[in-house]
């Protein structure tokens, strides 16, 4: 059974495209080939048609030209020419019966004016053989009748009655009767060439009033095909992608594009298939790896709520042993102290300090852990005050280390008090504990806007970091000298790393600076205001 083909309303196959093969172009004529070839054609026919009106124009030119400049002259100068003869008879015979040279006027102008018609005729009918010899024949026939008649009684005396015009008088009627004659045919002939050239001019008007209106219609016809092609080959096939494209657009993914129209068109579509295609596997792809991700987050969630379990766990159930383990051993100490020899005692206190640092590592892991999760609420910061509270807190031991900490004026940012709290502390306690022994510590925080962020520097001149320690330092548990020399768990670098890097920000060590360490970190985020300049306060 044959199916059939279903087709828009261009007349153009609308059956499901076929996915090309790699480099495969549709076959066919393209959009600029159908244009080529119809523009070519279009000037083929106009240019015929323009050639075959300028032939029909030259030769009704032609014509035209024939009947004003030959046909009337010549039948005028014919008419002319007849009245000349007339004159001249008129003239003789008037002479021969009377006898007075008076009546010779009309002979003598009619000579005159026979020589001048002949002259012309001659010259208007040099193409026209025939009446040519009817010319000839009435010029013969003219001057048989003036050599035996008109001459001859011209040329007698005056005075009377020419005897001889009475002689001649019949015979010479009748030789007029036959230049008359003559004149007649003559003249008939050229009235004939006449009425016929204004036919001829009268059908070349019509042949050129009917090419004319064929080139109109012609012109009209091609002007519907050109738009009738358009139509057809472009407007309804960009239409139908147009269309295809849009439904793609507002989210019809599934909806195919249809490869309709010449053949640069259907590849266009085919073009556009083939992304659809890949977008939809794209669109495809990432709804999994959507789902996947919620799948990671549902887990995300519960190993977050385990971790907060374990953050209780660790903040009452693990410190309390430590504290027991601590609480009696002193108490062990303060009972039977006096029991216990040295070794004893030292045993104990190594005990105590075990549990005391012990616990001082669970608050520490535990405020690491929180960054980013219990204390996450953003507001506006002042920085100034902030700092000052922070300078409080740490004033014993700024004082017992004799420190000098000065800083700019601080601006008001948005992010978390707590945090942000926590980071200056660090940085400036670690400054004050790591300070060199050779010179009194100082400390400076300083403050500059860069490419829309706040960038922070806390520079010291203590002992420094060397440069391929730069990374490390931030890693968690990473220490670069024994608990003996310097105390600490390893972790406040990392944890104002991440301070850092929760609220948008970079940390980084200054490498040039000398002597001493200088951290620089930068805060992004929308900025409240900048305090305004005034001088640096300082605090010991």
């Amino acid at each position: 059974m044959t199916g059939v083909i279903p087709t828009d309303e261009a007349g153009y196959s609308r059956a499901r495209p076929t996915p090309a093969e790699p480099g495969a172009r549709p076959v066919g004529w393209t959009t600029r080939r159908w244009l080529t070839v119809g523009s070519c054609a279009a000037l083929a026919v106009l240019a015929a048609l323009t050639v075959t009106g300028a032939w029909v124009f030259a030769r009704s030119t032609e014509i035209s030209n024939r009947l004003v400049d030959g046909s009337t002259p010549a039948l005028v100068a014919s008419v002319q020419l007849e009245k000349s003869l007339t004159d001249q008879e008129t003239g003789v015979r008037g002479y021969g019966l009377t006898g007075q040279r008076a009546f010779l006027e009309p002979y003598t102008s009619g000579l005159v004016l026979q020589r001048t018609s002949t002259a012309r005729l001659r010259t208007l009918l040099a193409h026209d053989d025939r009446s040519l010899a009817d010319l000839q024949s009435l010029l013969d026939r003219a001057r048989t009748w003036q050599e035996w008649f008109a001459r001859p009684v011209a040329a007698a005396p005056p005075g009377g009655p020419i005897a001889l015009a009475t002689e001649r008088a019949d015979e010479g009627k009748r030789r007029f009767d036959a230049v008359r004659a003559a004149s007649t045919h003559l003249q008939q002939t050229l009235q004939n060439g006449r009425d016929q050239a204004r036919a001829n001019l009268q059908g070349a008007r019509d042949l050129r009033n009917w090419i004319f209106s064929m080139i109109a219609l012609l012109i009209v016809a091609m002007t519907g095909l050109v738009f009738a092609g358009l139509r057809r080959g472009v407007t309804l096939p960009l239409g139908r992608l147009s269309g295809d494209v849009r439904r793609v657009a507002e989210g019809h993914f599934g909806h195919r594009v249809a490869a309709v129209g010449p053949a640069d068109l259907r590849s266009l579509a085919l073009d556009v298939e083939s992304m659809r295609e890949r977008l939809v596997a794209e669109l495809t792809f990432s709804d999994a790896a959507r789902a996947r991700l919620d799948e990671q987050a549902a887990e995300l969630r519960r190993s977050n709520a385990e971790l907060e379990q374990f953050a209780y766990v660790a903040s009452h159930d693990l410190q309390e042993p430590l504290r027991k383990v601590a609480s009696f051993c002193q108490l062990l100490q303060r009972r039977y102290g006096d029991q216990l020899d040295d070794r004893a005692t030292q045993y104990i206190d190594y005990a105590v300090d075990g549990a005391n640092r012990m616990q001082t590592l669970i608050n520490d892991l535990l405020a690491f852990s929180r960054v980013g999760r219990l204390h996450s609420d953003t507001a506006t910061v002042d920085l100034e005050q902030l700092f000052t509270r922070t300078l409080d807190a740490l004033s014993l031991t700024v004082e017992e280390a004799g420190a000098e900490v000065t800083h700019d004026p601080l601006p008001v940012v948005t992010g978390d008090a707590t945090q942000l709290g926590m980071l200056l502390q660090n940085l400036v306690s670690n400054a004050v504990k790591f300070r060199s022994p050779d010179r009194s510590a100082r400390v400076h925080l300083s403050v500059e806007r860069q490419d829309g962020l706040w960038s922070f520097a806390v520079a010291d001149n203590g002992i420094g970091i060397a440069p391929e320690f730069a990374e490390k330092v931030f890693v968690i548990f990473q220490r670069l000298h024994t608990r003996d020399a310097y105390p600490g768990n390893g972790i406040g670098l990392a944890l104002c790393k991440k301070i850092v890097e929760f609220h948008g920000g970079s940390i980084a060590i200054d490498l040039d600076h000398r002597p001493g360490t200088r951290f620089v970190f930068t805060l992004a985020g929308p900025v409240a205001e900048q305090v305004a300049d005034e001088p640096r306060a300082v605090s010991r």
